[in-house]
């Protein structure tokens, strides 16, 4: 120490601690001179005791002053040495990068002035401390005083200027600083970062790019900053790295796809268009490398094509045709499983076209990967069955096409049809709002016939009396009205006259039977009139209820549309008269030579018989009704037809020869002969047995009604019994009397009303 101090003169010494910057200046400048001179002589020893003098008696003295002047010492030695500094670095840097966290700014602020003297003098040589200086400066970035950060402002360009030009820069060692430091909100050091960031990547020498993924993440925080210059300045950076990657033939596109679908949920609008882009032009460069990632991807563009953001909506559904567009097999790495999740999950989106467009992935992988799609089908379809009964219309309809894809194998087709009744009878608001579309949406995809006769099916087995009678009725309406279902309608016509007719009539029937108007209207159109008049004579009085009325003033109202123009045809052609069609028919009939064989023949009898079955079936109809508009519509109907017309059939329909007319009619309502010219292995429908058939399912409802009637009958009279003992009890106990005997009792029950159980049974209304 004391050659230390014979080197350095007392006034040097002394000086160097004075609170005056001047004189602290003029010693260092002594110092510097003193420094040069044994360099000059070769005493590196000398120098060595010189500097460590100047770090423990002044750099880590608790006298500010004493700091002050040992930083600006050990900038003066290092000026002095010159080309020599590099070797005495170690020793001169530490104690002025400690200086950086001195509790006094001012002792901060001339570690900054120190290190940037220092810098100068030894450049390239300066890198070695490169990763403790940058730490150091970018808490400085953000220090309180305002001279501090100035000072390091300017050691910060130096810096970079030096980094910038040296080739011993090691980056590998930089990134995980950059990294760490990346997460930090501080504005200041934000700008200080990107500042780096910046100036890094513009170095040809460093492939920043290439360790985008580690600092990617804290970019895209910063876009949210609420620092405008600090958004800007890290969208220009996300930009040139964006231009860069498209430039690239080698990039990491897996690490940062991870980032882009975390980002792209942000809560800031700027943060997730930018997100968007950048997956965008992914999904256009990544190739093979994104396979593993669809599922993820798709998992963020499939919310942003809902987002509030035009921008960001055109961006996200660009994506997602982009993605779907592409061909790639479960062998190359893609999980139809993942994609499907990922489908299911966002089927559960606030977003009407989020949901779609997840339906519509659910069926491209369906129409691309049909066998697995089957394999992960448990997993998605409780949700699919579920998404029948969404909000809105369009979710409904893809629903049901992905649902028909699906149905192509019996056993799912079953377990729709099953799961669209339970729901049905769950709420009964679904089916009043969203039946008509989904079962006229379900035929048009699955063929209407097959539809029908399996919902018929369930319908006939159901246990729920009500609601099958209403699902009847639905179901019944949509027969008749909806333009989808015009094939089957025209099966339904032939239903005297052809097998498949029959068979779905028959099929039909069975459930059917849940609802007498429905019966009634099938019958019409399958031009069966003399049993829907059968029918219409097997009701009883209960069953000419308010549901019953609305059905038939529905049927009315029909009977004046196109689907049954046939009808009307039917009952005008006996308003011919006198020469009516009739007539003329038996005329026809009597001089035709080929009256027991010609087709035609037998065909004008039928084309009779059925116009005066077809008024009958409408009497029976009119006789129902109450009045109203649709009473009225069926009396002017009615008008047109003349009053023999009632008279029956069979008192119209002999000939000449006394021979019924019944008996020249091969194709018979009760099922009799066949008619060799159509169909020789046809069967005839036994109406018998479906009359039967008709009445059981009927009863059933009656005594389902008598079964409710009584139990809030008895229900209603138990309470009103409990309160009447109740109030004579309290009356006994006032008066003091006993209670009344049993003979006042049962004489009290005989005054009373008949039970509705007790009452006469209602007879058949005779029509």
């Amino acid at each position: 120490m004391s050659d230390a101090l014979s080197a350095i003169p007392a006034a040097v010494h002394r000086n160097l601690s004075d609170k005056l910057y001047e004189k602290r200046k003029n010693a260092a400048l002594d110092l510097e001179n003193a420094v040069k001179a044994l360099i000059t002589s070769g005493d590196h020893d000398k120098i060595s005791k010189v500097i460590n003098l100047l770090i423990k008696d002044f750099a880590k003295s608790p006298q500010a002053n004493h700091r002050k002047g040992g930083l600006i010492g050990l900038a003066a030695v290092t000026v002095g040495l010159s080309s020599e500094a590099a070797q005495y670095l170690e020793q001169i840097v530490p104690p002025v990068i400690r200086a950086f966290f001195d509790q006094d700014s001012r002792v901060r602020y001339y570690a900054c002035e120190a290190l940037y003297n220092i810098a100068k003098v030894v450049r390239g040589e300066f890198i070695f401390f490169f990763n403790d200086i940058f730490d150091a400066l970018c808490k400085l970035s953000a220090d309180s005083d305002a001279n501090v950060q100035s000072a390091a402002h300017l050691l910060d360009r130096l810096v970079k200027d030096i980094v910038t030009e040296s080739d011993q820069f090691s980056i590998e060692e930089f990134i995980p600083l950059l990294k760490e430091r990346m997460n930090v909100l501080n504005p200041y050091v934000r700008q200080f970062l990107v500042g780096w960031i910046t100036v890094l990547d513009s170095v040809p020498d460093i492939d920043m790019l290439g360790f985008l993924p580690d600092f990617l993440d804290g970019l895209f925080n910063m876009l949210s900053d609420s620092s405008h210059e600090i958004r800007q300045q890290a969208d220009s950076a996300l930009s040139e790295f964006l231009q860069e990657i498209k430039n690239s033939p080698s990039v990491d596109y897996g690490r940062m796809a991870e980032i882009l679908v975390q980002r792209a949920s942000s809560p800031d609008e700027f943060t997730r268009l930018t997100a968007i882009t950048w997956i965008n032009e992914f999904v256009k460069l990544g190739g093979d490398q994104l396979v593993r990632y669809y599922a993820d991807i798709l998992g963020a563009i499939l919310p942003c094509i809902s987002d509030k953001e035009e921008k960001i909506r055109v961006v996200a559904r660009e994506t997602n045709e982009e993605l779907r567009s592409v061909h790639v097999e479960p062998s190359d790495g893609f999980d139809v499983g993942a994609i499907l999740s990922v489908a299911r999950r966002q089927l559960s989106s606030d977003h009407e076209a989020t949901r779609i467009e997840a339906l519509n992935w659910i069926s491209t992988l369906l129409n691309k990967h049909r066998t697995e799609v089957l394999c992960f089908l448990n997993d998605i379809f409780d949700t699919l069955l579920k998404a029948l009964s969404d909000s809105s219309d369009d979710v409904v309809l893809l629903v049901l096409e992905v649902h028909a894809g699906v149905a192509k194998d019996p056993q799912y087709f079953r377990q729709l049809i099953v799961f669209l009744v339970h729901n049905f009878r769950a709420d009964n608001s679904l089916l009043e709002r969203r039946g008509a579309i989904i079962v006229r949406r379900l035929c048009v995809l699955l063929d209407a016939e097959r539809v029908y006769r399996e919902l018929s099916t369930i319908l006939e087995g159901e246990d729920n009396l009500d609601f099958a009678s209403t699902m009847v009725q639905a179901l019944n309406l949509i027969l008749l009205t909806s333009p989808e279902l015009a094939k089957l309608r025209n099966l339904l016509k032939g239903s005297l006259v052809s097998r498949e007719g029959k068979e779905l009539f028959v099929a039909l029937y069975a459930s059917w039977c849940h609802s007498p108007m429905a019966i009634i209207s099938l019958c019409l159109l399958a031009q069966a009139y003399q049993h829907a008049s059968v029918v219409i004579q097997s009701l009883v009085e209960e069953d000419i209820n308010v549901k019953f009325l609305v059905q038939l003033d529905k049927l009315i109202r029909l009977l004046e549309t196109p689907i049954f123009t046939y009808l009307r045809l039917q009952v005008c052609l006996i308003h011919l008269n006198p020469n009516s069609f009739l007539s003329l028919s038996f005329q026809l009939l009597l001089f035709s030579p080929f009256f027991f064989s010609s087709f035609w023949n037998r065909k004008i009898h039928m084309v009779a018989e059925n116009t005066l079955r077809s008024s009958n079936c409408l009497l029976g109809l009119f006789s129902c009704m109450q009045q109203s508009a649709a009473f009225k519509i069926l009396r002017t109907r009615l008008k047109t037809v003349p009053t023999y017309s009632f008279s029956g059939v069979g008192q119209i329909s002999r000939a000449s020869s006394g021979v019924p007319f019944s008996q020249y009619i091969h194709h018979r309502e009760d099922g009799g002969a066949e008619d060799n010219n159509i169909n020789n292995s046809h069967q005839g429908i036994n109406f018998a047995a479906r009359l039967q058939q008709f009445e059981n399912v009927q009863n059933q409802h009656r005594g389902q009604t008598r079964n409710k009637v009584n139990y809030s009958y008895n229900t209603s009279s138990s309470s009103a019994s409990k309160e009447v003992r109740r109030s004579e009890e309290q009356q006994q106990q006032q008066h003091h009397k006993p209670p009344p005997s049993s003979t006042s009792l049962s004489v009290a029950d005989n005054n009373r009303p008949p039970s509705i159980s007790s009452r006469k049974a209602p007879g058949q209304l005779q029509l």
